[in-house]
């Protein structure tokens, strides 16, 4: 395993709670931060035309407006996440074929419309598969 991300106070909450409002489709969203820490999440509109229960699509716009929350935050854009209906928390081939290197990339669980495992993976450099990353999580906090 390479480096390991660490997600701030309330992200693996935002993560799973995305997961659970959009179930049985699949939700996606952008993880913004710096130094391996993502502090922060941006959820983002799964515009396939493919079918949302097994697919997202992250539209040109929807990276930019990602990009733009990161500098406005004065942080960057450190990955993306995104859930699996009813299936495990690992990348699929469709997921590696969309896939950049240099980004994390979360994966959350939903089954039976409940958020369950939460996992991280990175691409390779020759993009031929995904290595898990070590997660580490932050204590849960309440909104405020």
């Amino acid at each position: 395993m390479g480096a390991p991300l660490q997600l701030g106070p309330g992200v693996a909450d935002a993560v799973r709670a995305h997961g659970r409002e959009t179930y049985p489709h699949e939700c996606c969203g952008a993880l913004l931060g710096c130094d391996g820490v993502a502090t922060r999440t941006v959820p983002l509109p799964n515009t396939t035309e493919e079918g949302p229960r097994r697919r997202f699509l992250v539209r040109p716009t929807d990276y930019m407006q990602a990009e733009r929350a990161a500098t406005e935050a004065g942080v960057a854009l450190v990955g993306f996440y995104h859930s699996h209906p009813d299936h495990p928390a690992r990348p699929s081939q469709y997921d590696l074929d969309h896939a950049w290197p240099s980004f994390s990339y979360v994966i959350v669980s939903v089954v039976a419309g409940e958020a369950q495992d939460l996992r991280s993976w990175t691409l390779r450099e020759d993009r031929s598969a995904f290595d898990e990353q070590a997660l580490a999580l932050a204590e849960t906090v309440a909104d405020s």
